[in-house]
């Protein structure tokens, strides 16, 4: 097969929890060794919302109650989840390939994606990130300068921005480690947000749509395929209808017309199809490819799944 790939993980390939990674993650290297035998170069990237969220209590709810400590930043937090799902991730897969005779090097590589500080998502934030808050601790944090959502129940929750990726900062390493046939994880949730400031690259207050990420990872990787694995095998529209129509194969633009009659809403499925259309637009011979963790070797063999070319 022979093909450079790069696999979305979502939520579902990861579990919530500690416990809940570890067995989740297990059955994931199942399937991408699966991929691995059948000749795929992985480049593989993964969600992280539980996993970032619970960093981020965590660390905020130790500063509050040891005076000397700071809350962690978003930057910081997004950071440190790449670090313990790669961690998990490259050990369960190398396992799995060391079982059946496939001697590959996995990588995690901490990942910083380049952000337009002036991307219109930095107005208009929209991920919920953390616990829910008292409206004492959500003035606080609004004094800050974070924001804060009011929920029902007189609850409160952080938000911050998603702004679209615009560059890898770790691509050359990335790349490199392509090169020598080694396998790569990166961008994990999306990356960590940056912010050129002259030579200093800042942390931003935000979180990447990961799907966007991979879709970039893809680009700069000069990828065949982006698989974006979801919870279904393949994508399907007028939901709403007595009959919907599934999507199997279709060109990008199609899949641009489904978008501007919203077929998918605001739903986590339109940045998969977004994605997916700005990888493959303008180039014969790429193809994303979205259906679910079980059929991703069925797809990338053409046997199932929702496949957008140009």
């Amino acid at each position: 097969m022979k093909k450079k790939v790069v696999i979305a993980l979502g939520h579902r390939a990861l579990g919530t929890t500690f416990p809940e990674q570890q067995i989740a993650v297990k059955e994931s290297a199942k399937v991408l060794a699966d991929m691995a035998q059948a000749g795929c170069q992985l480049i593989i990237t993964h969600s992280n919302a539980p996993q970032v969220g619970m960093i981020h209590t965590a660390m905020n709810e130790f500063a509050h109650f040891h005076s000397d400590y700071t809350g962690a930043p978003m930057s910081v937090c997004s950071a440190m989840s790449q670090g313990y799902i790669g961690y998990d991730i490259q050990n369960a897969l190398r396992a799995e390939l060391v079982k059946r005779g496939i001697f590959k090097t996995v990588s995690t590589i901490l990942t910083q994606v380049l952000v337009d500080p002036y991307d219109e998502a930095f107005y208009h934030p929209v991920k919920v990130i953390g616990r829910y808050l008292t409206k004492e601790e959500a003035e606080k944090e609004e004094a800050k300068g974070n924001h804060v959502v009011e929920e029902s129940g007189n609850r409160y929750r952080r938000i911050v921005s998603a702004p679209k990726p615009q560059a890898i900062i770790e691509i050359d390493a990335i790349n490199a480690l392509l090169d020598a046939g080694q396998f790569v994880i990166a961008c994990g949730g999306g990356g960590v947000p940056v912010m050129e400031q002259g030579n200093v690259l800042k942390g931003a207050s935000a979180i990447i749509e990961k799907d966007y990420a991979a879709g970039k990872l893809a680009e700069m990787t000069n990828a065949d395929v982006l698989l974006i694995l979801t919870n279904e095998e393949k994508v399907e529209i007028d939901r709403d209808s007595a009959q919907p129509t599934v999507l199997e194969t279709i060109i990008a633009a199609e899949a641009r017309e489904h978008i501007e009659k919203k077929q998918f809403g605001e739903t986590a499925m339109l940045p998969k199809i977004q994605a997916a259309v700005d990888f493959v637009s303008g180039h014969e011979g790429r193809e994303a490819i979205i259906t679910n963790l079980e059929h991703a070797l069925e797809a990338i063999e053409g046997k199932t799944g929702t496949h957008i070319t140009c």
